[in-house]
């Protein structure tokens, strides 16, 4: 198996982020295998919010299933088809609902990492809004209402601004949302950094109380734990005017909301995932998608997960026509498997290939030496189900860095050798740990 030339920028960071243990944020299409159903459902749930609709899904898999794969892998997908790509991972500091500012953190988390496809490293914002003005400023060139060396081509400008603000006015918070895009115009106008960079900061809700805000823009509100959800609504709302085909909010690790001790807090965020998956689902919200990536205990646990929340339990359990293991394009649930062993070998392969084209050196690794070392790990784990690819990616690019040192060893001597040491761990050690939570390929 040999995988399409690789960049060595984009090699760089695949083999980088597999050592390190994290999914690579580029060239996951090198080193993907498997999943074609699940990516199909998500690729058409892209399609229907590019027409003006919405979508809610939960991505959920135990330790090693390849959710955050998954959510990366889209991420990428989107940006290619001009989506607004916004990211980001709850955290004890970052959660839906929370009065210490625990909301307003994911909010600022995923904004700081607002992606387009010109701008795939994240902090888009501010190139979302000059695009904006750019474009209007090329529709009034077009339309023949006016061009710049006109002297009244900043007031035709002003006109065309405001229609589009003007239709975000009748929306929930849109008054304000509104008010601070006229301020960041008025600032584009001026050549006043002071005024685009108080809009953006309000945008990005980094004001943390009202009389700052005011002393800043004329708006009398800030986003915050509250509220920021709504103004998601609002940016998929703009984004879409701006050019963009809509927003995509991907949301990783919500284990940590299962991981909530006290019971009303976790309730709370709870609640706050019921509502973002009713406007979602009812048609509530526009040109917005909302992915969110979890264990089966974060859904499925009656005592502390989503199914300890009556309203969600009955919206996300399976039919009773499902099949185990089955797969439902319309659940809004899609539960991952473990990668078979065939994927896993196919993804060895890919990964062997890119580390000898990122070196440059002569195929010394093949098929059977693959297939030995599956045969190491899983005589190791004594249970095939147990492969994960973190961890076994992880082995096998220490054992191809150690062939690469010593070139005189074979990597089957070295497979064999005691200083190779399996680094994945049996499932009862990670149920003990809580490992699985922290899963991120």
């Amino acid at each position: 198996m040999v995988v399409n030339r690789v960049p060595k920028r984009i090699s760089t960071a695949i083999l980088n982020s597999l050592r390190a243990g994290v999914v690579p944020r580029l060239g996951l299409p090198y080193i993907a295998v498997g999943r074609s159903r699940e990516i199909g459902a998500l690729v058409q749930d892209l399609d229907n919010i590019s027409a003006g609709g919405a979508g809610f899904r939960f991505i959920i898999g135990r330790y090693g299933s390849g959710k955050s794969f998954m959510l990366q892998l889209l991420r990428n997908t989107a940006l290619d088809r001009n989506f607004v790509v916004i990211d980001g991972d709850l955290s004890p500091e970052r959660r839906l609902s929370g009065h210490k500012g625990q909301g307003i953190a994911t909010y600022r988390e995923l904004m700081q990492n607002m992606a387009t496809k010109t701008r795939p490293e994240g902090g888009a914002l501010s190139s979302i809004l000059e695009r904006w003005i750019s474009s209007i400023q090329a529709d009034v060139v077009a339309e023949g209402s006016g061009n710049p060396s006109d002297q009244g081509f900043s007031q035709v400008i002003e006109t065309k601004i405001y229609t589009v603000i003007n239709q975000m006015e009748g929306l929930v918070h849109g008054f304000d949302f509104a008010s601070v895009l006229t301020t960041y115009w008025r600032g584009y106008c001026q050549d006043d950094e002071t005024m685009k960079n108080a809009a953006l900061r309000w945008l990005r809700g980094e004001y943390s109380t009202k009389t700052e805000a005011r002393e800043h823009l004329d708006v009398r509100v800030i986003i915050d734990d509250d509220s920021w959800y709504d103004y998601l609504k609002l940016m998929a709302r703009f984004v879409k005017q701006v050019g963009y085909v809509g927003l995509l909010v991907l949301i990783d690790e919500a284990v940590n909301l299962y991981k909530i001790s006290h019971s009303i807090t976790r309730q709370n965020n709870y609640e706050k995932i019921l509502t973002m998956f009713n406007d979602t689902m009812q048609g509530r919200a526009e040109y917005l998608g909302i992915m969110m990536g979890g264990t089966p205990q974060f859904l499925e646990d009656e005592r502390r997960g989503l199914y300890s929340y009556e309203a969600l339990q009955t919206r996300l359990a399976q039919s009773r026509f499902t099949r185990p293991g089955a797969f439902d394009a319309s659940d809004p649930v899609i539960r991952l498997q473990s990668l078979s062993q065939e994927e896993v070998f196919l993804l060895l392969q890919k990964i062997a290939d890119v580390h000898r084209q990122h070196y440059q050196y002569e195929q010394r690794v093949g098929n059977d030496d693959l297939v030995r070392f599956m045969q190491v790990i899983v005589n190791y784990l004594g249970a095939d189900e147990l492969l994960t690819p973190r961890d076994v990616l992880k082995d096998l690019l220490s054992l191809l860095y150690l062939a690469q040192e010593q070139e005189e060893v074979s990597f089957g001597q070295l497979l064999d050798s005691p200083q190779f040491q399996p680094s994945v761990r049996h499932q009862s050690e990670l149920d003990e740990d809580g490992g699985f939570a922290e899963f991120t390929l």
